[in-house]
């Protein structure tokens, strides 16, 4: 049996030959030592019962960046799946692979975090250093919009619906928000909770501009880098690319560009192109 896996710092989607989804927290090893991410795996019932069954991980998280990173994510699942063939990458390749169709791409990814590249179908090129993490880079993703929104609340600079929503669902006081950024771990997950008032608040207009200055950094700093980048399609996966696909869109016309395919859960593709390379 094939396993497949796309990690982020929020989640991990697992997805099994003949099985049903399933759902970890974001197993990133800039945060998560090997022994922490084999006992995040031991608490899912879902990866227990198909356990003995699996004999191929592809594995693709953010933060697996390096040799020793790979081998932090490696060690922790061999520890958990002992008989399986194990394969680590960068979840930039499986975007990669589940949005490619032939020609020379840029690719993107807007979900907690962002990053970007330029792929021909087997070589990624990043030209300029990529995810660069929340505090210096990830425009437009989820933990950006989360920390523009914060941040807008506590200047009192939001439009008096949305200051009230965010009150009101989130129960937010300066001191609950500065101790969550600059003391507990994972600010960026935290951030990217937030993420959710763009979709779910009131003051749509004022979302729509937010998200919209948030496609335009990314082009600025992510696409327009390339060299290029105007003659070859825009894919991208995650959930804020998939939500605000018309603006996304709106965004690339004004930089010359065109969105190509958009997949919020690329793990599906990831299985089916597996599938084929063992036909």
């Amino acid at each position: 049996m094939i396993l497949v896996a796309d990690s982020g710092s929020t989640k991990t989607s697992w997805l099994a030959q003949g099985g049903e989804l399933i759902e970890t927290i974001g197993l990133n090893p800039f945060y998560y030592p090997s022994d922490a991410i084999y006992r995040e795996l031991a608490k899912s019932d879902g990866l227990h019962a198909i356990r003995e069954a699996v004999k191929q991980i592809y594995f693709y998280g953010s933060g697996v960046s390096s040799p020793e990173r790979i081998d932090i994510v490696y060690q922790g699942l061999k520890k958990f799946f002992p008989a399986a063939e194990i394969h680590v990458d960068h979840d930039m390749m499986a975007a990669c692979i589940a949005t490619y169709d032939g020609r020379p791409c840029i690719v993107g990814i807007l979900g907690t975090g962002s990053n970007a590249c330029v792929y021909d179908g087997g070589k990624i090129d990043y030209t300029i250093q990529r995810g660069m993490g929340y505090i210096l880079g990830d425009e437009a993703s989820g933990s950006y919009f989360g920390r523009r929104l914060l941040q807008a609340w506590l200047y009192k600079e939001l439009p008096q619906a949305t200051y009230d929503y965010m009150q009101e669902h989130y129960d937010l006081t300066k001191e609950k928000i500065l101790w969550a950024v600059y003391n507990e771990p994972h600010a960026n997950v935290y951030m990217a909770r937030f993420a959710k008032v763009l979709t779910d608040g009131p003051d749509r207009g004022y979302m729509e501009e937010l998200v919209r200055s948030g496609f335009r950094e990314f082009f600025e700093h992510d696409v327009k880098c390339f060299a290029g980048y105007a003659s070859m399609p825009v894919h991208f996966v995650g959930s804020i690319a998939h939500h605000f696909r018309p603006q996304l869109e709106q965004v690339a016309q004004q930089y010359g560009c065109t969105i190509g395919a958009v997949d919020r859960q690329p793990v599906y593709k990831l299985l089916e192109y597996h599938e084929q390379q063992v036909v």
